[in-house]
């Protein structure tokens, strides 16, 4: 007897032709709207299958982007759709909406005053030394931040495979590393000096640029960029 393609369940394709395992293998942006939609919803009914419901519900509402206006009241409406898979596909719509504001909020350091204002606010109540890292794609724009190490700097401390681990996680074009002086004096110490030239030679061998090492202190601060330490 032949399955139908609208009672196949996931587990009568073929491996190399299921969402997630696609998803996986070929990355998210290869799915179509209907696959998609399938992997949040996971089931379908007992008499469809999840990839014919997905296709169903993008058919009866008109359109992804309507689907998104579509309040949880609405998808209920729509046969097979009950609360729970309403709830997930709203969350599912609403985390990538997020996403999406974000990367439309991204900050743009331009110059070390920028820098140094952007840090300010992150270090200047800290009473310990916090060396924090700013990762930056092509147009300068910081797609991630954290701090790699909390205490007194230290050059065997501060290595540049915790300082460009995340770089190439986050596919960052360059980056911006400070720390902090709890003294309130910004003035570079000699450890300072010497992880900022690790640092350099380490992006320069992994074509990751290090733009500037910002040293904050009270209400004041140096680049070492623009003291010509690099």
């Amino acid at each position: 007897m032949t399955v139908s393609n609208q009672t196949m369940m996931v587990r009568d394709y073929p491996l190399e032709e299921r969402p997630r395992e696609r998803m996986v293998k070929d990355g998210a942006e290869k799915l179509s709207n209907q696959e998609l939609l399938a992997i949040l919803l996971r089931t379908g009914t007992n008499q469809e299958s999840v990839f014919s419901l997905a296709t169903r519900i993008i058919k009866e509402i008109g359109s992804v982007r309507r689907l998104s206006e579509a309040s949880v009241d609405e998808l209920t409406k729509i046969k097979g759709i009950g609360l729970a898979k309403a709830v997930q596909i709203k969350a599912g719509i609403e985390l990538g909406r997020r996403v999406a504001v974000k990367r439309e909020a991204l900050i743009s350091i331009r110059s070390p005053q920028e820098a140094a204002k952007y840090l300010m606010e992150l270090l200047k109540l800290d009473q310990q030394e916090k060396f924090y890292v700013l990762y930056l794609d092509t147009k300068n724009q910081i797609v991630y931040e954290k701090a790699v190490f909390v205490g007194s700097l230290n050059a065997s401390i501060v290595h540049p495979r915790e300082v460009f681990k995340e770089a190439v996680k986050w596919s960052s074009a360059s980056i911006i590393v400070a720390h902090n002086h709890p003294s309130g004096d910004p003035d570079p110490s000699r450890e300072d000096i010497e992880v900022t030239k690790r640092l350099v030679s380490a992006g320069e061998i992994m074509g990751i640029d290090l733009l500037d090492h910002i040293v904050i202190g009270d209400g004041r601060y140096v680049s070492l960029k623009e003291k010509g330490y690099m």
